[in-house]
């Protein structure tokens, strides 16, 4: 449908806690929409996931994969495509790892975070449908980064050794952000 234009830290937007999606808009034209538009906005910045808070709709909606191997990842596990909708965590245990992350909200930055490695989510499809699964490593982190979006949180409020926070191409020179 179209590439949006991504809010970016410092955006007001940003920090409020989304709205749940409503049961008149599962299957409807309008959420067809707002996933086509999301699908096309992460894919053309080369995201991992989005939220809907990201392009300025104020929904608990969610959606990450479903791209092949990401340029920003390149070593990162491809996850099948999923759209999340009114989500539920729930870690599994009280594991947790650091692993770098960077933001579509965030552009050229890249800090270390720790997640839970071990989680349950529960939530809806686009039609409505409700769904659980349970996911380890990089899907559990794509996962809990997207929703911290729907609770109005940045990755870098969670990063919890600030030497460990800059900018990708001077972490990272050998990759392309």
């Amino acid at each position: 449908m179209a590439v949006r234009e991504l809010l970016r830290m410092g955006d007001d937007r940003l920090l409020r806690v989304a709205q749940p999606v409503p049961e008149t808009l599962f299957g409807s034209a309008e959420m067809d929409s707002l996933i086509a538009d999301l699908l096309d906005t992460m894919k053309d910045a080369n995201g991992a996931g989005i939220a809907a808070p990201q392009i300025g709709v104020d929904l608990r909606v969610v959606i990450f994969g479903g791209t092949g191997v990401n340029p920003r990842y390149p070593d990162a596990p491809e996850i099948a495509f999923t759209v999340l909708c009114n989500p539920l965590l729930e870690p599994l245990d009280n594991e947790r790892s650091a692993g770098w992350e960077g933001c579509l909200s965030v552009p050229g930055l890249r800090g270390e975070v720790p997640r839970f490695e071990h989680l349950r989510y529960s939530g809806r499809d686009a039609a409505g449908a409700g769904f659980v699964r349970v996911v380890d490593g990089f899907h559990a982190r794509v996962v809990q980064h997207e929703v911290d979006h729907l609770e109005g949180v940045l990755y870098p409020r969670r990063i919890e050794d600030m030497t460990k926070f800059g900018f990708t191409d001077v972490l990272f020179p050998a990759v392309v952000a």
